[in-house]
């Protein structure tokens, strides 16, 4: 753990330009953010009960400033690590055009006002989850397991997943069995996602002293654990569509998506990827042997965008009653 430690020591860049507006949008992590905001509008689509179009959108507004909190307070807290990163070393702050201080109150203020706006304006329940979300994400996965421990992605990805359960209760002030499933599919698939993801990055992760999957177990392990997780991944994604929450539209979109996702895990799980040391020089360039890595963390982002969004079409025609359209009853 000494790169840990060392990593830790780094100073960030110090602060030699003035931040442009640009900037503090970086440090909201627009896409991680928009993804955030598509979960939880699922969420709320799906407890089918029709909410206000203001507060409907006085929710979204919340969860997404409440994204844009969390990945402040990240970019502030990880400043260290991210300017050893190629993939991040590019951000505001290692850039020095952002001090540390000055993202960790910017991510502070939105936090507050976030959960603030949601318990007024929404309901107690909500603002409640969003809180714990922005919390969990914030101090234990940033701040307690990324540089602790190679279970960082596994235990961190409950904040990721719980932007549905927000949604849900911000429509219906409860959080039932279906809410938790969308939970639970977010969660189990986050370890696949990252780790595909790690497996060619591991040299960045190595540098930064971050124990990633690949680093502290080694790409066997991985790639075996991808495969693990995938196989209870994707019959949970078909889950949905017998608890009354998915229908006949979604159930084909999630079977033919969860095949192809055990298929290109199972093509991984027999693959070399990760184990050449040869380090590329461009950001985005794969090695030849971890092409199957990287085909599963790009199909890995459709295949969660695809459930979501089948469940988000057969519920919106539901509610407008348009639901003839797409066959939603098995």
């Amino acid at each position: 753990m000494s790169d840990v430690a060392s990593a830790v020591e780094t100073p960030a860049t110090e602060v030699v330009q003035h931040a442009r507006w640009t900037d503090y949008v970086r440090l909201l992590k627009p896409r991680v953010m928009s993804l955030v905001v598509f979960t939880a509008l699922t969420g709320l689509v799906c407890a089918d009960r029709p909410l206000h179009p203001v507060l409907a959108a006085i929710a979204i507004l919340c969860i997404a400033i409440g994204a844009g909190a969390s990945g402040a307070l990240n970019m502030a807290y990880e400043a260290d690590i991210d300017q050893l990163m190629r993939r991040t070393r590019s951000r505001p702050i290692p850039q020095g055009r952002i001090a540390r201080g000055d993202a960790a109150a910017f991510g502070m203020v939105l936090a507050v006002f976030s959960v603030m706006l949601m318990g007024l304006g929404v309901n107690l329940l909500a603002a409640g989850f969003l809180a714990f979300t922005i919390f969990f994400y914030a101090v234990i996965y940033t701040m307690l397991l990324k540089r602790s421990t190679p279970q960082n992605i596994v235990i961190g990805g409950a904040a990721g997943a719980l932007p549905p359960v927000v949604g849900w209760a911000a429509a219906t002030g409860a959080a039932p069995l279906n809410a938790w499933l969308l939970f639970a599919i977010i969660f189990l698939w986050t370890p696949p996602h990252f780790w595909a993801l790690s497996l060619y990055t591991a040299t960045d992760y190595a540098k930064a002293g971050v124990p990633m999957m690949p680093v502290v177990k080694g790409p066997r392990s991985t790639r075996r654990q991808i495969l693990a997780y995938s196989l209870i991944l994707a019959p949970l994604g078909v889950a949905p569509a017998f608890t009354g929450l998915g229908g006949a539209f979604y159930l084909g979109v999630s079977g033919l998506g969860g095949v192809i996702f055990l298929a290109l895990a199972l093509r991984l799980a027999l693959s070399h990827a990760g184990e050449d040391e040869l380090d590329p020089t461009g950001l985005y360039q794969v090695k030849p042997g971890d092409k199957g890595a990287r085909d599963l963390f790009a199909f890995s982002i459709f295949y969660l965008f695809a459930l979501f969004a089948a469940l988000l079409i057969e519920h919106g025609l539901r509610q407008f009653g348009l639901s003839a359209l797409v066959p939603t009853h098995l």
